[in-house]
């Protein structure tokens, strides 16, 4: 099981949101996601969510909160994904050579081409909840099951 990190950044009531269009061979071509990234050896979720977001954004992290867990089932792919949410930063903002970054209103997150499931885990980031899990299931594209769990 790969271990990867997820933040959603917000500031004036938008989160920064990132459209996956730079990598050609990218499981989540196309689709709009938080910043992050896979965890290095022997780094915490939390020490790898803050490098991610320096790398991808520009953005040094101050305070961040963990929200989540979801265990994320593409195909071969089996990854565990530290969900954060932080609206303590700092820096001047970068080019991301990942995808595209917008700073999105949070009313219309749900809006754009996401991962059905995160369309069922991103109330939870919005209202601001924590230490919920969730397992999410996919054939190709399609969700073919999602359920809580324990964490």
């Amino acid at each position: 099981m790969e271990e990867t990190t997820l933040i959603y950044l917000e500031r004036d009531g938008k989160y920064l949101m990132l459209h996956r269009i730079k990598k050609e061979h990218d499981i989540n071509h196309g689709k709009w996601i938080g910043i992050g990234g896979h965890l290095e050896a022997g780094e915490s979720a939390e020490e790898c969510i803050r490098r991610e977001t320096l790398e991808e954004t520009g953005f040094v992290l101050g305070r961040i909160e963990k929200l989540g867990v979801v265990d994320f089932h593409y195909d071969e792919v089996y990854e565990r994904v530290h969900v954060f949410h932080s609206s303590d930063f700092t820096g001047e903002q970068i080019e991301c050579n990942e995808g595209v970054t917008q700073w999105t209103p949070v009313r219309e997150v749900l809006n754009l081409n996401l991962w059905e499931g995160d369309r069922l885990f991103l109330p939870k980031v919005m209202e601001g909840k924590n230490g919920w899990g969730m397992e999410l299931v996919y054939e190709g594209d399609a969700l073919i099951s999602a359920k809580d769990m324990e964490i």
